[in-house]
């Protein structure tokens, strides 16, 4: 006998991308997820290098009073 599934096929899970919107399904062959393209792989990554994209950051704490020699 053969062993027939009656569930409907697993649909892998969308995304919208970070640079354009459109739908990218995430599964391995989606070779630059989370976005659609090297397109808009790369405008996201010039983003970051021209520091048009940061996060914030804290300035560090000094922490000389606990320091010993």
């Amino acid at each position: 006998m053969k062993n027939i599934s009656t569930s409907a096929p697993k649909k892998a899970t969308e995304i919208a991308c970070p640079q354009c919107g459109k739908n990218v399904p995430w599964v391995d062959e989606s070779k630059h997820r989370p976005f659609c393209s090297l397109r808009c792989q790369m405008i996201d990554f010039g983003d970051w290098a021209t520091e048009k994209n940061s996060l914030p950051a804290e300035d560090p704490q000094d922490d000389w009073e606990n320091f010993e020699e």
